[in-house]
């Protein structure tokens, strides 16, 4: 039996963000292996992992007081919203207590914990952090110029981490994170919420179960709208490059052009955006992506298609028949049967994907918050995990470094530095 939470706040735009981390809790009786943090009892963190929402118990389980873990939320106004709806991902959970926010935006402070009703907040993270000692953190802004320090904060101070995407700016700063995390038994979630949508979980099952055939080449396409090009690639196509690796696994290594106003770029053309997200550079990308058992991979964002194109997202071509992804905050997923060619063209028409043309259900999806709490319990990489982030960091990077060197670019990528700084 599954019940569904939908987080809900005072206005529709964050309650659209929300909804990106919307939970689906399955009943279970147990997890097992459990490493909680600190000073948590494993009873507590069992809790925890199953959700804690006031409706599930443990079989067996006392009524008991317990005490609540620690969280904190992290945002900056000042460049942009806090912090993406992300400031509400403890709440419904009766055994996680929303301790504190930090925002140097002293009016954006303000507001948020209002809406939140954190009892404390800080200007500085970092203080924050220090006096309240968390178990967890999210890192709730899009600048990811600055999830790297801040979440590297937060693991040393012994607190799990849940973050916004992009993940990092370079490769080098997703290594050190997952590395100290790793050294400390701490786990990072990163907010590629696509791959733990219902649709995309029953495609994933779909395809798995032989719908469409064998996969041989997935086409996506990012938003291409005033962005187009490696902004758009960095913030959305993030997200495509994420559900690349879901379907096909790891990429083998990408060829690819990246242009400015109609010439190739070099390292020179590199510059910040609004949302910074590191270096980005190009109004076009046409990138070509290899994996295993030869499966081909395309990436294309350019304003001259978005008409063409339509909506942002991606389509997975098999044997016997194609798959589409259309991106959103709950993406949409179609299906396409082939037709033959005849003089008055082709039938193909696309259809919602029907659930009884599954073979097998889907697994239990506890959403990507849920998720990461029971990845803690289970001492277990979550789904939207901090791997999974770094990859789609790293397939982007890879697609600059191809442009700029003229050549395949092989992964693991050898140079973890980002391919356009000059200094």
């Amino acid at each position: 039996m599954v019940s569904i939470r939908v987080y809900s706040t005072q206005s529709h735009s964050t309650t659209l963000n929300y909804q990106r981390h919307v939970e689906y809790l399955p009943r279970m009786n147990s997890l097992t292996s459990l490493t909680p943090p600190g000073n948590a009892t494993r009873r507590e963190f069992l809790r925890i992992g199953l959700g804690a929402a006031a409706s599930l118990s443990l079989t067996g389980s006392a009524a008991e007081p317990t005490r609540r873990m620690k969280a904190v939320v992290i945002g900056h106004t000042g460049r942009g919203d806090y912090g993406h709806g992300m400031e509400g991902i403890f709440d419904g959970r009766p055994e996680i207590e929303l301790v504190a926010l930090a925002d140097p935006d002293a009016a954006g402070r303000a507001r948020t914990l209002t809406k939140t009703g954190a009892p404390r907040s800080y200007a500085d993270y970092s203080e924050m952090i220090e006096k309240e000692r968390p178990n967890f953190v999210s890192v709730a802004m899009r600048h990811s110029d600055q999830h790297h320090a801040i979440a590297l904060k937060a693991l040393r101070a012994g607190a799990h981490v849940y973050c916004e995407k992009p993940f990092t700016t370079t490769p080098a700063e997703a290594d050190e994170l997952l590395a100290e995390a790793s050294a400390r038994g701490l786990k990072i979630a990163v907010a590629h919420t696509m791959r733990m949508m219902p649709s995309v979980v029953r495609l994933k099952q779909a395809v798995a179960d032989g719908l469409i055939g064998e996969l041989r080449e997935i086409r996506s396409f990012g938003k291409q709208d005033t962005r187009a090009g490696g902004e758009d690639m960095m913030v959305l196509g993030s997200h495509l490059f994420d559900l690349m690796r879901l379907f096909a696994g790891n990429p083998l290594w990408c060829s690819a052009r990246v242009l400015w106003r109609g010439r190739d770029i070099a390292r020179t053309d590199g510059r910040l955006v609004k949302d910074n997200v590191g270096l980005v550079a190009g109004d076009e990308v046409s990138a070509h992506f290899a994996f295993g058992g030869g499966v081909n991979a395309s990436f294309t964002s350019t304003a001259a298609l978005r008409e063409t194109v339509g909506h942002w997202g991606m389509e997975l071509h098999g044997s016997r028949g194609v798959a589409r992804i259309n991106c959103d905050i709950a993406p949409n997923v179609f299906l396409r049967r082939p037709t033959g060619w005849s003089a008055n063209g082709k039938t193909d028409e696309w259809q919602p994907l029907d659930p009884a043309l599954m073979k097998s259900p889907p697994p239990h999806n506890l959403g990507p918050v849920g998720d990461w709490l029971a990845a803690i319990a289970a001492n277990r990489e979550p789904e939207c995990s901090g791997r999974n982030g770094a990859w789609a960091v790293e397939m982007v990077l890879g697609i600059y470094r191809s442009s700029l060197d003229g050549r395949r670019a092989m992964f693991p990528l050898m140079d973890r530095t980002h391919p356009l700084r000059t200094g």
